[in-house]
């Protein structure tokens, strides 16, 4: 999988936006926003990939600190020069982890953050009980992820995008064959809506919600520890 990243990562950015007609961008700040009235000061990007939800944070949040934490040095690398040439690499540093054993301490940040990376989880049970585990009591995870929609026809279109236009347009652009059929495959296996706030209340957090966006294409979890 790191591998994957890795081939990807030049051409990852410029595909996000394409394949979601740039909705991405309203769906992060969405995010942002539900984070204003905590004011994490300390926080964690986990599957940061290129570091754009990091970058968006450092924007609006004004933290002391963002650690994006991911397996792909590839993208990271990116994410680096884009941090570099915003000048916010005072603020943001990047860190290879295994988001499934994070080396952080408990109760190490304010706010722990995730846009469009949980599901490639190999154990996300596992991997959430890590990020409720490094949070402070009282602090906040923050997940954005695709899903699929659940009415129709925004249903039945998804499914027909998801797995033709999508992996198509990926394979012409990326050169990998592999990483936009399995981005569809990843979807549709995620646990998402209600049972996402059930995993989230299992593995520990006191409260959970979510919140679907553009018509189920994508769902914001909040959930405190």
């Amino acid at each position: 999988m790191e591998a994957m990243f890795d081939n990807i990562a030049p051409t990852y950015d410029a595909l996000n936006h394409r394949l979601s007609w740039n909705i991405d961008r309203y769906w992060r700040n969405k995010a942002i926003r539900c984070l204003q009235t905590h004011k994490p000061q300390v926080i964690l990007d986990i599957a940061t990939g290129t570091g754009d939800f990091a970058l968006l944070a450092a924007e609006k949040l004004k933290p002391q600190q963002i650690i994006g934490a991911d397996i792909s040095e590839g993208m990271m690398d990116i994410g680096r020069k884009k941090t570099t040439e915003k000048g916010y690499d005072n603020i943001i540093s990047f860190e290879r982890q295994d988001c499934t054993a994070l080396s952080y301490t408990d109760d190490s940040f304010d706010a722990v953050i995730a846009a469009f990376g949980i599901r490639n989880f190999q154990d996300l049970e596992k991997g959430l009980s890590e990020m409720q585990r490094v949070l402070k009591p009282g602090g906040v995870l923050c997940v954005l992820e695709l899903t699929q929609p659940i009415h129709f026809p925004v249903k039945q279109l998804f499914r027909i995008y998801s797995h033709t236009i999508l992996p198509i347009y990926g394979r012409l652009i990326s050169k990998d064959n592999a990483a936009y059929s399995y981005l569809t495959k990843t979807i549709e296996a995620f646990p998402q809506g209600e049972r996402m706030v059930d995993i989230l209340k299992k593995i520990g957090f006191s409260t959970a919600t979510f919140e679907r966006l553009t018509f189920g294409i994508c769902t914001l979890y909040i959930a405190k520890k």
